[in-house]
C-alpha cells in the first residue's frame, strides 16, 4: 500500500486529531444527539487506543446541542443568544462524551479554547502541557470552541481552524475532519455529477483553491470545503498530514482505515521535525543558562534540560521564551524554549525536578527546557 493514502497515514500515525462537525453530532431536524453515532465512534477510538494511537478530539456541537431545549429551530443570529445555547449545549455535550466513551473503559478531559488562546504565548503553553498531560494518563481529551464567551471565534468555519490549531499545538501525525462530504472534487458534485474526485492533493495551488467553491449555507453546523483548505495550510505547516472524509455513518475511523472514499493531504515531514527547525532558526535568545559536563552529556544524549545540571542563570526571561545553554568551556551547546522564568532558574538551579514544590511553593514543569523544545548546536 502506498505511503500516500489515507489508511497508510492513519496506520503510520503516533497521534490523531480527530475534528467532528456539528452535523454528525446533532440531528439537524430534531435537534438529539446522534448517540449510536458516537457510541460507534467511541468503539473506534477505544481500537486506537488499544493499539497505542493517542488520540485527540476536537467537537464541534455545544450550540446545536443546546437550541432545542432553548426552544430554537435553526441557529440563532444574536451573538447573546448562541452563546445562551452553547452554554446549556455544552453541558448536555460533556455528559454524553463522559457517558458513552466511558462504557468503553476511557476516560474523558474536556478543554475549552478559543482561538485567541493559542495565539496567547502563555495560553498556548498551558493548553499544550494539559494536553500532554492528559494523553500521558491515558484520557481522551476533547477540545471544544469556548463558544460561552467568544467573540468574532462564533463564526463560519473557525472549527476546521481550530481543528488545525490543535493539532500543530499537540504535535499531531495527522488530522482527520469528519465532515458531511467525502472529500475535495475539482467543482460542486451536486450541480456537476461528472465532478472528479481528488484523493490526494499533493499541493494546495491556486487552482485547488479555486476547487473549493463558495462557503457553505448555515446550518446546525457551519463551514464549507475553503476553511477545510484553510485547516489543511495550517496542519501541512506544522508537518501534520490532513484527511477530509464523510464522518456521517457510524464508524467512520473504521471505514476510513478499510479504504472508504477520502481526500488525502500528505505533509511532507514530521511535527517534531518541524518544530526543531523552527526552534533552530530563532537567533535572539533571552538568556543563558549555563551547564556542567554531565548535562551536556544528557543533552547530546536526547534528555531534556534539568535542573540538578545548571550552574549559573544569566539574563531575564520568562516561561516560553528562547534560551542558550552555555556548557564549563564557555561554549553554546544548544537553544530551546524555556518552561520556567530566569527567577525560577535561578531558584531551582542544583535541585531535582522533586524539589519544586519545596523550592517554588507550587508543583512544577517536568523539566527546565523539554527535549521536544530544544536543539542542539
Amino acid at each position: 500500500m502506498s505511503a500516500r493514502t489515507a489508511p497508510a497515514t492513519i496506520e503510520k500515525s503516533r497521534r490523531l486529531v480527530i475534528k467532528i462537525g456539528s452535523a454528525l453530532l446533532v440531528d439537524g431536524q430534531t435537534g438529539q444527539l446522534r448517540a449510536t453515532w458516537l457510541e460507534a465512534l467511541a468503539k473506534d477510538v477505544a481500537r486506537l487506543k488499544a493499539r497505542g494511537t493517542q488520540v485527540i478530539l476536537v467537537s464541534s456541537g455545544a450550540i446545536a446541542m443546546g437550541l432545542e431545549p432553548l426552544g430554537f429551530d435553526r441557529r440563532p443570529a444574536r451573538l447573546e443568544e448562541a452563546q445562551a445555547a452553547a452554554s446549556v449545549g455544552q453541558i448536555r455535550l460533556a455528559q454524553a462524551y463522559q457517558s458513552l466513551f466511558g462504557t468503553e473503559g476511557m476516560v474523558i478531559g474536556q478543554i475549552l479554547l478559543t482561538i485567541h488562546d493559542l495565539e496567547n504565548r502563555p495560553s498556548y503553553l498551558n493548553a499544550r502541557n494539559t494536553v500532554e498531560a492528559l494523553i500521558e494518563r491515558g484520557v481522551i481529551p476533547v477540545i471544544n470552541e469556548n463558544d460561552t464567551v467568544a467573540t468574532a471565534e462564533i463564526r463560519f468555519g473557525d472549527n476546521d481552524r481550530l481543528a488545525a490549531r490543535v493539532a500543530q499545538m499537540a504535535n499531531a501525525d495527522t488530522l482527520i475532519l469528519l465532515s458531511d462530504i467525502d472529500g475535495l472534487y475539482e467543482c460542486d458534485p451536486r450541480e456537476n455529477a461528472n465532478a472528479r474526485f481528488l484523493d490526494c492533493v499533493e499541493a494546495i495551488t491556486p487552482e485547488i483553491e479555486a476547487m473549493a467553491g463558495p462557503p457553505a449555507a448555515i446550518t446546525p453546523g457551519t463551514g464549507g470545503m475553503i476553511t477545510k483548505l484553510k485547516a489543511a495550510k495550517i496542519a501541512l505547516a506544522g508537518g501534520c498530514s490532513m484527511i477530509i472524509m464523510n464522518g456521517h455513518a457510524d464508524h467512520p475511523v473504521t471505514r476510513l482505515e478499510h479504504g472508504e472514499r477520502s481526500t488525502l493531504f500528505p505533509a511532507t515531514t514530521d511535527p517534531l521535525t518541524v518544530r526543531k527547525q523552527w526552534i533552530t532558526s530563532l537567533m535572539a535568545p533571552k538568556g543563558f543558562i549555563h551547564v556542567d559536563a554531565g548535562a551536556v552529556k544528557a543533552l547530546r544524549r536526547g534528555a531534556s534540560l534539568l535542573p540538578a545540571g545548571v550552574t549559573e542563570v544569566d539574563g531575564s526571561f520568562n516561561r516560553g521564551d528562547l534560551v542558550a545553554f552555555v556548557g564549563p568551556d564557555g561554549h553554546i551547546v544548544g537553544q530551546g524554549l524555556t518552561s520556567y522564568s530566569a527567577e525560577h532558574a535561578a531558584l531551582m538551579q542544583g535541585h531535582t525536578m522533586q524539589d519544586a514544590y519545596e523550592v517554588l511553593g507550587h508543583v512544577g514543569r517536568s523539566a527546565l527546557v523539554h527535549r521536544n523544545d530544544l536543539v542542539l548546536m
